[in-house]
């Protein structure tokens, strides 16, 4: 019987944190903050320190549109850094933190799975080091003195019609997406509509993992719009006074954690905001930290490449002066042919027709990789017992007639070497010339980078808007916010908004139905299709089967 994630980690030999920091990353033990012998937080004033060092090369791993089926991307990321380890380069790798919700959802954990994880796995998906709960803390703050302020006299002139700051609770909840606040008379305050989200979907969360310093995190927290005056004024957090307040619940937060692979390589985990509402990447003080400690650094964007890796490379990059040196596309035989068609229960079954027609998939999110966005590109292939000779061969010569790398992985069952042509590809990759690009300029009005970026990666037409929301975002324009990226919010399933569209869909129309300014992190969302900001549990959730057994010790954790 095979052994399941959590048992495979619980196997791992892991050596103390202080012990990796200094014999892998040269990090002195003072500049440690531990959380128990596994985990620590790397200082501030030490990643400060490093200024001025050369900068490794940065690769990127991003995959296919999402499908039942998995892809592995996390799991890719992980088992290549082992593997850029096992063939004797300096590597680290760069990830983003677990959601509880998530974790006790659908999804399940986020540390990677079989012989390619980061441990200690059970606190990673937990509690880890405190910083969710931090997030939650200063966003619930900004809500909790909003209110307060309107309770006792509205000073500023608040339009009650017109808050925009929600509440935020790390679970999937649906009942909290909408709710009545201040009920039960005066002394509760003014009843009003509100809701819930996920804190990976805050703002304070994206502020948090594109900040460079605590001056930084403190300016951005203050440009937070939380509601409008009666004369239609945005009102601010530094309005409410309320900013410095929250960068003292994120002072710590801000440091990135370190941990370890089952391999005993160093990892960095850091931040964790939605691949849809929000940039969907770990944070830029892990990954620029990570840069100047390693030769490569492996980190991973959310969701396919049309949303993670085009936002890690507009946002991210652009913002932070990144530049990935390759991308590795991640994909599984048993995905290419549900996007070509393939019920989820028959996926198992050879089925080369539909593999042909999955390739459209896989093409697309190629073509944006490297015509769009100048990326020397390596396809990671993750394998699975099911898959046969005959299906990989096809991927090969299909994709491999393009001049792309494919290379066939097992780093889930083998570990780092399991990976090691991968590696090995993604090396020779980073020699290669590149110049970084994006899918619009930041002199573009907000409506051309909307419409150049549906045109030019998604596959569309054109875009479209209710006459409400051009209003929007022409005011929005007009208030000088047009330089700022854009940030669409759409189904991860599909290059279109309907989830139903498998494969590279095309001529389709982008319809933005809602624009949300994220001024403190400094992008405008444009909402399209049906998007969540809290998720609800499905119907059988992962917390039925996690449990304690009589050891204390957890199990169910996936």
């Amino acid at each position: 019987m095979s052994l399941s994630d959590i048992e495979i980690a619980r196997q791992a030999r892991l050596r103390r944190i202080t012990t990796i920091a200094q014999e892998r990353l040269g990090i002195p033990e003072e500049h440690l903050v531990p959380y128990g012998h596994h985990k620590a937080k790397v200082s501030l004033p030490y990643i400060h320190s490093l200024e001025g060092r050369p900068e490794g090369k940065l690769v990127l791993v991003t995959a296919i549109s999402p499908t039942p089926a998995g892809e592995g991307k996390t799991t890719t990321t992980v088992g290549l850094g082992d593997a850029l380890n096992h063939i004797g380069k300096k590597a680290l790798i760069a990830l983003r933190e677990p959601s509880l919700g998530p974790v006790f959802g659908l999804k399940g954990g986020a540390t990677g799975g079989g012989r390619a994880q980061v441990v200690p796995m059970e606190d990673i998906n937990l509690h880890f080091t405190g910083d969710f709960q931090a997030i939650a803390l200063a966003h619930n703050l900004l809500s909790a003195c909003l209110d307060n302020h309107i309770h006792h006299g509205n000073a500023l002139d608040i339009d009650l019609r017109r808050i925009v700051w929600k509440r935020v609770v790390d679970m999937n909840d649906r009942a909290l997406r909408d709710i009545t606040v201040g009920l039960g008379g005066p002394g509760n305050g003014f009843p009003r509509q509100d809701g819930f989200d996920i804190v990976v979907a805050s703002e304070v969360m994206a502020i948090l993992c594109l900040s460079t310093s605590l001056a930084d995190l403190k300016a951005r927290l203050g440009r937070i719009v939380v509601a409008e005056t009666r004369s239609r004024k945005p009102v601010t957090a530094a309005d409410l006074k309320v900013h410095g307040a929250m960068a003292v619940l994120l002072k710590d937060a801000l440091a990135p954690n370190l941990v370890q692979t089952i391999e005993n390589n160093p990892a960095l985990l850091h931040g964790g905001p939605f691949a849809n509402i929000a940039h969907g990447c770990n944070s830029v003080m892990a990954t620029r930290t990570a840069l100047k400690l390693a030769d490569y650094v492996v980190t991973e964007a959310g969701f396919g490449a049309d949303l993670g890796a085009e936002k890690f490379i507009d946002i991210k990059c652009r913002k932070a002066g990144l530049a990935p040196s390759a991308a590795v596309l991640v994909a599984t035989i048993r995905a290419l042919k549900f996007h070509g068609g393939v019920n989820v229960a028959d996926l198992g079954r050879e089925d080369l027709g539909a593999l042909e027609r999955g390739l459209a998939n896989i093409q697309r999110h190629l073509h944006n990789l490297r015509e769009v966005f100048g990326l020397p590109c390596v396809v990671s292939i993750n394998h699975f017992n099911a898959d046969t000779e005959a299906e990989h061969a096809l991927l090969r010569e299909r994709l491999g007639g393009q001049g792309v790398p494919v290379l066939t992985a097992r780093h889930w069952a083998e570990g780092g070497a399991g990976a090691a042509d991968v590696a090995r590809a993604v090396v020779a990759a980073c020699e290669q010339p590149s110049t970084l690009r994006f899918a619009y300029e930041d002199a573009d009005p907000l409506w051309e980078k909307v419409r150049k970026l549906a045109t030019r990666t998604y596959g569309a037409a054109d875009i479209s808007a209710s006459s409400a929301v051009r209003k929007q975002i022409a005011a929005l324009q007009e208030a000088g916010y047009g330089h700022l990226p854009v940030c669409v919010a759409k189904t991860q399933v599909s290059f279109s908004t309907d989830p139903s569209q498998r494969g590279a869909p095309s001529g389709h129309v982008l319809d933005i139905r809602e624009v949300r300014l994220a001024a403190g992190a400094e992008f405008v969302v444009m909402v399209c299709g049906d998007i969540m900001t809290m998720p609800g549990l499905p119907k059988v959730p992962a917390a039925e089967h996690i449990d304690l057994d009589d050891e204390g010790r957890i199990v169910g954790l996936s």
